[in-house]
């Protein structure tokens, strides 16, 4: 049987070993929940960077640029991290540029697997099913809050693992303390998520509706998976 297991942090990467496993990258405020948005709308293809200047330099080459750190969007960059800038018909077609504070630095973590894939919520029934046609182990890499433990990545490893459970086998505690606390949680993700840090620290920035929707269920039905150096369908 396959086997399942959860990073908390991307700072605990080097725990574990890699290149024969399929990584799930899930940055559900807001990273992956825009990236899965934006393919739902037609976007041709996301090439992330941990380096603001080294995004930035990509506007040159034709790619739409989003830049965002502690939440706000960088001036200077087309795009921040809500989902609903994603949704614009002028982006359909074209590609994207993409850094974020957590998000890109889990990816950057994750170069080096047999397959690394972007998951959300929004996305959860199609990549869980994108899961279990694979061959490889899984890994779900929280990407956290700059290197610290959040709770809304860790609801959604376990989400992903109870869709997971009967085909996969859960490699250690992690993924049963991810399953636990997404089954406490999950008639009310909103309401058990209002205490979070993250919830709040988007709170104070006037960010609520984000927050409501990247917490939507199954959504969209696309799998971003990276090829190369872009996330492409």
């Amino acid at each position: 049987m396959k086997r399942i297991d959860v990073c908390l942090s991307p700072d605990l990467m080097h725990l574990y070993k890699t290149d024969d496993r399929t990584i799930v990258v899930v940055d559900i405020l807001r990273a992956t929940s825009c990236m899965t948005t934006a393919f739902a709308h037609g976007i041709q293809s996301i090439m992330p960077f941990e380096s603001l200047e080294d995004c930035r330099s990509m506007k040159k080459h034709g790619y739409f640029t989003s830049g965002e750190r502690d939440g706000k969007k960088v001036d200077g960059f087309d795009l921040g991290n809500s989902p609903f800038e994603y949704m614009n018909e002028k982006l359909k077609g074209h590609k994207i540029a993409f850094t974020t504070t957590n998000g890109t630095h889990a990816i950057a973590r994750s170069i080096g697997a047999r397959e690394i894939v972007i998951g959300s919520f929004l996305n959860l029934s199609s990549l869980s099913e994108h899961l279990s046609k694979g061959i490889y182990d899984v890994l779900i890499v929280c990407a956290g809050w700059k290197g610290r433990f959040n709770l809304e990545d860790t609801l959604f490893a376990g989400a992903l693992i109870e869709k997971l459970i009967d085909k996969f086998s859960l490699e250690c505690d992690a993924p049963h303390a991810s399953l636990h606390l997404y089954r406490q949680a999950k008639s009310n993700l909103v309401d058990f998520l209002k205490e979070a840090s993250h919830v709040k620290r988007l709170a104070n920035l006037n960010i609520v509706e984000d927050i409501k929707f990247c917490l939507t269920m199954d959504k969209y039905s696309v799998v971003p998976v990276l090829k190369g150096s872009e996330f492409q369908l």
